[in-house]
């Protein structure tokens, strides 16, 4: 399955369960794209002590900050106006 198709899938059903189960919450919406990253094998053990430890991460920095720094340290080209509503 294409990346795309799977953010669509997964923003389509989410997005219609929290509507759903959550009627506060009605105007509840994804932000237009998103983001993809592969992991190798070798590194799993790594990321899910990094999503383990996410709380201790966003303590010390924002989300957006962290992303940020990812791109850069993967030499990955952004635009940030397009990163963030």
């Amino acid at each position: 399955m294409a990346p795309a198709k799977a953010a669509q899938l997964i923003k389509g059903g989410s997005s219609k369960w929290i509507h759903g189960t959550f009627p506060n919450l009605r105007d509840f919406a994804w932000q237009d794209g998103y983001g993809a990253f592969t992991v190798s094998k070798s590194n799993i053990p790594g990321v899910i002590d990094y999503i383990q430890k996410q709380r201790e991460h966003h303590s010390a920095k924002t989300f957006q900050e962290e992303f940020v720094e990812l791109l850069r340290r993967h030499e990955i080209d952004y635009e940030e106006k397009y990163l963030w509503d």
